[in-house]
C-alpha cells in the first residue's frame, strides 16, 4: 500500500457518502411525516430525537473503533484475527444496546423533560422516546457491523443495506402515521422495525466474512472487555461532542416551541450534510488503519492531503446547494409560515459553514482511523469548554427575539464551536505524534 489514489479514495467514498446520507433520512422522513400533524408532534419529536441520538450517538465508537482495529488488522495480514476483533464489538453492541433501552424506556419522561418544551411537546416526545428505545440493540449492532465491514475496505453492503432500511421505513412511516392513525408513534415503531431487519443483513454478510477466514464469532469475555475499554477514549470524545449537541437544543427549547420545531429541522438537515462529508472521514479511517498498519507512514500522508482537499470543495459545494434551496427546504417539512422563516434563516448560516464542516470532518476520520482515541478525547473535552460560553451567550442575546433572528444566533455560536474544534485538529495533524505503525496502536 505504497501509493493511496484517488480511485482507491472514490471506491470507499461513494458508497460510504451514499450509505451516510441514508442514515439520517431516516429522521428526514420521520420529520416529513410528523411535521404534517402540527407544530407540537414536529417539536415532541426534536425532543425526543435529541435524546435517542445522544443515547445512540455515545456509542458511535462501535463503528469508528472497529473500523480502525479492524483494518490495521487487515493491513498487517491477521485477517482472521480481525473479524474476531470485531465480532467482539457486535457482542459488546448487543450488551450496551440492551441496557441503553431499558435506562431510555424507564427515565423517557425525564430525558425529555430535560430538553426542554411545553407540557404538549413533552407528551408526544416521551410516546415517540419510548417506542424508539425498542430499536436501540439493533441499532447499535448495526453500528458495529458496518465498522468491520469499513475496516475490510466494504462500504458497498452497508450501503445496501441502508437503502433497503430506508425504503422500509419510508413506507411504514406513511402507512404507520396517516394510513393506521398512530400518530408519532407510528413514526417510531416504522424506525424500529426497519432497524432490526438491518442488523440482521448486516451481521448475516459479518458472518459470511468470518466463515472464509475460519473466524470464530462466539464471544470472548476477555476480548469483548478489551473492546470496551479500548472505545473508551472514543466514547469521552463522543461524549463531548454530543453534550455540544444538547447544549444547542436545550438553548432552542429556550427560545419556545416554534424555535425548537425550527431548530429539529435545521440540525436534521445539517446532520444529513455531517454524514455527507463523514463519507470522506470514512475512507479515511479504513485508509489510514491499513496504511499505519502495514507500516507505510507515506501512504497515510498522501492520502490524508488528497481528503482534506476532497472535504473542503465537497463543504463548498454542499454550502452552496443549501444557501440555493434555503427557502424551498423548509416548505417539505412543515405549513407553519413562522416555522419555515426561523428554518431559512437558519439554513443560511449552516451554508456559510459548511466548508469548513469538510475539513473538520475529514481530519477527525483520519484520526480515528491512526487510533489518535486519546487525544481526540481531551480535545473533545477542551472544545466543549469552549463551547460553553458561546452557547450560554446565544441563549441570552436570542431571549425576547423574533424565532427567525434566534435562530440565527444560535447556529452563529454554534459555528464558533467548529472553528474551535478544527483549530485543536489541525495542530495534531501537523504534527508526527499520530503517525504509529503496527497491528496494535
Amino acid at each position: 500500500m505504497s501509493t493511496v489514489g484517488a480511485r482507491q479514495i472514490l471506491s470507499l467514498a461513494v458508497p460510504a457518502f451514499l450509505a451516510l446520507v441514508a442514515e439520517p433520512l431516516f429522521l428526514l422522513v420521520d420529520s416529513a411525516v410528523v411535521g404534517r400533524l402540527g407544530v407540537v408532534p414536529l417539536a415532541g419529536l426534536g425532543a425526543a430525537s435529541a435524546v435517542l441520538l445522544t443515547m445512540a450517538g455515545i456509542f458511535v465508537f462501535l463503528a469508528y473503533g472497529t473500523t480502525a482495529a479492524v483494518s490495521r488488522q487487515v493491513g498487517a495480514g491477521l485477517h482472521r484475527d480481525a473479524i474476531e476483533s470485531g465480532w467482539s464489538g457486535v457482542w459488546l453492541a448487543v450488551v450496551i444496546g440492551a441496557l441503553a433501552a431499558v435506562v431510555t424506556a424507564v427515565f423517557a419522561h425525564p430525558l425529555v423533560a430535560a430538553v426542554g418544551g411545553s407540557p404538549e411537546v413533552l407528551l408526544q416526545g416521551e410516546t415517540y422516546l419510548r417506542v424508539s428505545a425498542l430499536g436501540l440493540p439493533a441499532m447499535l449492532v448495526v453500528l458495529a457491523a458496518t465498522g468491520i465491514l469499513r475496516g475490510l475496505l466494504d462500504t458497498r453492503t452497508p450501503l445496501v443495506v441502508a437503502g433497503v432500511g430506508f425504503t422500509v421505513n419510508a413506507v411504514l412511516n406513511v402507512v404507520l402515521v396517516h394510513g393506521l392513525d398512530l400518530g408519532i408513534a407510528g413514526s417510531a415503531w416504522g424506525t424500529v422495525v426497519a432497524q432490526a431487519g438491518m442488523a440482521l443483513a448486516l451481521v448475516t454478510v459479518v458472518a459470511r466474512h468470518g466463515r472464509a477466514h475460519h473466524a470464530s464469532p462466539r464471544p470472548h469475555v476477555a476480548r469483548v472487555l478489551r473492546a470496551a475499554v479500548e472505545g473508551v477514549p472514543l466514547l469521552v470524545r463522543t461524549l463531548a461532542l454530543r453534550a455540544i449537541l444538547l447544549l444547542t437544543v436545550w438553548t432552542a427549547a429556550s427560545f419556545g416551541d416554534v424555535p425548537l420545531a425550527a431548530h429539529q429541522v435545521t440540525m436534521t438537515i445539517w446532520s444529513a450534510l455531517a454524514f455527507a462529508l463523514d463519507a470522506i472521514a470514512i475512507a479515511a479511517q479504513a485508509l489510514t488503519g491499513q496504511a499505519l498498519g502495514a507500516g507505510d507512514r507515506r501512504a497515510v500522508r498522501d492520502a490524508s492531503a488528497i481528503m482534506m482537499r476532497w472535504g473542503w470543495w465537497t463543504g463548498v459545494v454542499l454550502g452552496l446547494l443549501v444557501l440555493a434551496g434555503h427557502q424551498v427546504l423548509p416548505t417539505l417539512f412543515t405549513t407553519d409560515a413562522g416555522v419555515r422563516a426561523a428554518i431559512a434563516s437558519g439554513l443560511l448560516v449552516v451554508a456559510i459553514g459548511q466548508p469548513l464542516a469538510g475539513l473538520v470532518f475529514t481530519a477527525d476520520g483520519i484520526l480515528i482511523g491512526a487510533g489518535d482515541g486519546r487525544w481526540l478525547a481531551g480535545a473533545s473535552t477542551v472544545v466543549l469548554l469552549a463551547y460553553v460560553p458561546l452557547v450560554l451567550l446565544a441563549r441570552h442575546l436570542g431571549q425576547g427575539h423574533t424565532a427567525t433572528s434566534a435562530m440565527v444566533v444560535l447556529w452563529v455560536a454554534f459555528s464558533g464551536f467548529m472553528l474551535v474544534r478544527w483549530a485543536t485538529l489541525w495542530w495534531r495533524l501537523r504534527s508526527d505524534a499520530w503517525l504509529v505503525t503496527g497491528a496494535h496502536r
